[in-house]
Parts: C-alpha cells; structure tokens; sequence
C-alpha cells in the first residue's frame, strides 16, 4: 500500500469511529463496575417495609412474586434469590431487599439514569443490526491498528525496529490476566 494511502486510511478510520470508540470505552468501564453499584439506575425513592417472617425454603418465583404484589409493586418481575437470610426481588423499575428473620426490608424505586442507560445498551444488544454493524467496527478497530503499524518507515521508532515488542506485550498482557485470574 502506498504510505498516503495508509495515512489516510488511519486517519479517516480514526476520525470516523473517534464518537463510538469513545462512548464504547466509557460504556465499557461502566459495564465493569455494575455489581458495585448501578450506573444505569437513578434512586428516586427508598421505602422501608416489613413482611411476616418467612423461611428461605418457602420462597419460590411464585411466592416472591406475590410479596411484591402485596407491597404495591406493580412492575415487571424478572428475578429474586435468597441468600443469606436476605430476599431479593428485583423488578424493572424497583428492587426489593428483605431480611427473612426480622422480616424488615426496603423497596428502591428507580428510573433509567439518561444518556448512560443508554450507552450500557451498546454492550447489551443483540439485535442482528448492532451485532453486523459491532462486527464492521472490530474490523475497522484492525484496520486502524494495521495501517498505524505501517505509518513510519524509516528509523529508530518503526513497527518492524521496536513496535513489535510493544504489540507483543500488548498481546500478553491481557493473556496474563486470563490466565492468573481464572
């Protein structure tokens, strides 16, 4: 390939997904510390509630659903789970936290937190337009990693002189983390 050509092929590339690699990467970072805390919800309201005290082994789907029922939740079930001692429901729009022994607990409502619910999405999706276009994008991500191999031809700070150690470590690192955190 001709040296302009591949300029301006990186730099066009470059330009052209700068907005989604940006947003992908913010999204992303967000993505790894969902468990921590809830970027795509907004706490709008804290109720506390209680219940008659139950068991572990007498919550099922159909009893959790129930209890929501009973606490006013009108919401769109999707799971729960007990675990140590504590109920949790979860719902589209709240999540219900009780302790089983005192039978005391809270109901958060929340709504979608703007912009960023939305950007998580981009991770989530699997609609066949965003898996061909995510495909495209992978793809584009290689191209631009190529041709900025190929940019500088000549001296100390070429792909062939020295890039080629940062790119194999850039390679290993990550194997690295797979390896010695599973």
């Amino acid at each position: 390939m001709k040296q302009k050509l591949v300029r301006d092929l990186h730099r066009d590339l470059g330009y052209f997904f700068l907005g989604l690699i940006i947003t992908f990467a913010f999204s992303g970072i967000l993505m790894n510390h969902r468990d921590a805390w809830h970027p795509e919800k907004y706490t709008v309201e804290t109720k506390a509630v209680e219940i008659k005290r139950l068991e572990s082994k007498e919550i099922s789907e159909e009893k959790a659903q129930k209890i929501g029922q009973e606490l006013g939740i009108e919401d769109k079930f999707r799971r729960h789970k007990v675990k140590k001692g504590e109920l949790t429901i979860s719902y589209e729009k709240n999540d219900v936290s009780i302790n089983l022994e005192t039978g005391k607990g809270e109901v958060v409502t929340f709504i979608k937190t703007p912009v960023i619910s939305q950007m998580m999405k981009l991770h989530k999706s699997t609609s066949n337009w965003w898996i061909y276009f995510s495909d495209i994008f992978g793809i584009s991500l290689i191209v631009i990693a190529v041709t900025g191999t190929m940019m500088i031809k000549h001296g100390k700070q070429t792909f062939k002189q020295r890039g080629w150690k940062l790119a194999l470590a850039g390679l290993i690192f990550p194997l690295l983390f797979l390896f010695f955190l599973n």
